[in-house]
């Protein structure tokens, strides 16, 4: 390469620093020292506080000599102490963990091996649960416990407490800042839905670039309350964790997920946004109309995990509510693709802008770029919103790789993209719509047809809540539709023959469940339908 006189000019520290969120909440605390930072249930923290708190947190990691590359675990519902050591931790160069705190003593004894975590902070509420999985490590780590008195009484498991670690602490005299922010901050686990779970790790400069991106796209301010309905544990709360710190929004913990108390936070604090999965939405669409509070503002919700019933969006949109519809996965920091709204949106039709906001959208500003690509030719699928291909994603959000896992890391991350293995079609103005995953497509007689369609055509019934359908083994046909189907706890009665003729006024024949479950649906903990749990009964029955 011929040398350029640009070449002489130096990097130093003047003109060149690591990308990294950590250091978004020293600067919160600065410019908002006295801003609400944190409202809980009984407990509020100005952003001062919120910062002296992470500081002195950090401190006390650093006595227990933990630094770069250490892992220190959570087993924690949102709150401040999440919140708190989503910049404690890294703060001291070690590694976050956030661990889903809905998994049984099993995955939790698994993942505290497998990431060999140093400090484990839980909350007594899964008190039995950490117990169990304590005992089933052969090296566990140190447990710090939080006793949160607003939840209840929970018997202590003998560590140290959490305001008792901070308070033996000095505050970390450490800048905070990474060696590279190609370093790890977090390490995720996946649901581990086909084996044990793999750890998704993320680098600084990919957390700072979505938590970017997250308020460009969805409008984060200092004027912003955002109420916290998305677990934080999940894929760091799709990193606004870090972005609304950055922008001096306030954060509105719930420990739990409830209609009646996301209605209250609306309208006591001014709620202007929230997420979730579309099993969120269902809760407050259908939420009794005893409960329902109109907002005196727009509510701004992002919505991600599964596309979301146009039945859903429509009455959202009804209530005030104005859905974003994202898409994204834990090996992309969370959203890597938003369905922006175009300009004259507002004049389209109720039905048409539900359809339009169904789609996963165009790239997130930060990611790098998103695509569909023919899977066995790795060529762009042509823009015609009907040719299949595989969702593809790659640049600055997508991840370092898995954990002690080369072989899955490199069928990940092939031929420079993160391969998501959902299906999708990518339209004329360049909107990618996700048709299924692609281990959840039913191949009926030669013919694909998309769980996703039968699916949206089953959210349209006035007496279904929540919908899955999965294939079903059939001897003539290979296999056909299998529909499982929640019903409105205020719906008449409904039969198979029912959903059955709905559909069949709705889809192509062929289409048509052959067969209709009635029941609750199995769900993770951020609401995804477990639908390798439904496929686990139908091959039961087979």
């Amino acid at each position: 390469m011929t040398p350029s006189p640009f070449d002489v000019l130096p990097q130093s520290g003047a003109n060149h620093a690591a990308l990294s969120p950590v250091g978004f909440l020293a600067h919160a605390a600065e410019v908002f020292p006295a801003k609400t930072a944190i409202l809980t249930e009984g407990r509020s923290f100005t952003y001062a506080q919120f910062h002296a708190r992470a500081v002195r947190l950090a401190g006390a990691l650093a006595a227990q000599g933990i630094g770069r590359g250490d892992v220190v675990a959570a087993f924690l519902p949102n709150g401040p102490e999440m919140l708190e050591m989503h910049f404690a931790v890294p703060m001291t160069g070690a590694v976050l963990c956030s661990i889903n705190s809905r998994l049984d003593a099993p995955a939790v004894a698994f993942i505290l091996a497998h990431s060999e975590a140093k400090i484990l902070v839980a909350d007594l509420e899964y008190g039995p649960v950490v117990k169990a999985a304590l005992a089933d490590t052969a090296n566990p780590p140190m447990l710090v416990e939080v006793d949160d008195k607003a939840a209840g009484d929970f018997e202590s498991l003998g560590g140290t407490t959490y305001e008792a670690f901070l308070a033996g602490a000095e505050p970390y005299a450490g800048s905070g800042a990474p060696a590279d922010e190609w370093d790890a901050i977090a390490l995720n686990y996946t649901s581990g839905t086909t084996g044990d779970p793999k750890g998704v790790v993320l680098h600084h400069r990919g957390a700072a670039l979505n938590a970017y991106g997250n308020i460009m796209s969805l409008g984060f301010s200092q004027t912003s309350v955002y109420l916290w309905t998305l677990p934080m544990f999940h894929c760091n709360g799709w990193t606004h964790t870090w972005a609304l710190t950055l922008a001096g929004a306030t954060h509105v913990c719930h420990r739990k997920v409830d209609p009646a108390a996301i209605f209250a936070a609306i309208a006591e604090h001014g709620v202007t946004h929230l997420s979730g999965a579309p099993v969120v939405l269902g809760m407050i669409a259908n939420a009794p109309d005893s409960i329902k509070r109109r907002s005196a503002q727009t509510v701004r919700v992002a919505t991600g995990g599964a596309a979301p019933p146009t039945a859903i969006l429509e009455k959202m949109e009804a209530m005030g509510f104005a859905v974003t519809h994202l898409y994204g996965m834990t090996e992309c920091y969370g959203p890597a693709a938003v369905c922006t709204p175009q300009p004259g949106i507002e004049d389209w039709s109720l039905s048409d802008r539900a359809a339009f906001t169904a789609r996963q959208g165009v790239s997130h500003a930060t990611v790098g770029a998103v695509d569909v690509l023919d899977p066995e030719t790795g060529l762009p699928a042509p823009r015609d919103g009907k040719t299949l291909g595989e969702l593809v994603v790659r640049g600055n959000t997508v991840m370092k790789g898995y954990f002690k896992n080369p072989k899955a890391t490199a069928a990940a991350l092939k031929d420079g993209w993160l391969w998501t293995g959902d299906l999708a079609v990518i339209h004329p103005d360049a909107y990618i719509e996700i048709k299924d995953r692609s281990k959840d497509v039913i191949i009926s007689g030669g013919e694909n047809i998309s769980s996703l369609e039968v699916e949206e055509a089953l959210y349209r019934h006035p007496a279904v809540l929540e919908a899955a359908v999965v294939a079903q083994p059939d001897e003539k046909w290979g296999e056909t539709p299998h529909a499982f189907v929640a019903l409105r706890d205020d719906a008449d009665a409904v039969s198979e023959a029912d959903i059955v003729a709905w559909c069949r006024s709705h889809l192509a024949g062929y289409k048509i469940p052959r067969r209709v479950t009635f029941g609750p649906l199995p769900k993770t903990a951020t609401g995804k339908i477990q639908k390798h749990v439904l496929r686990g009964r139908v091959s039961e029955k087979a």
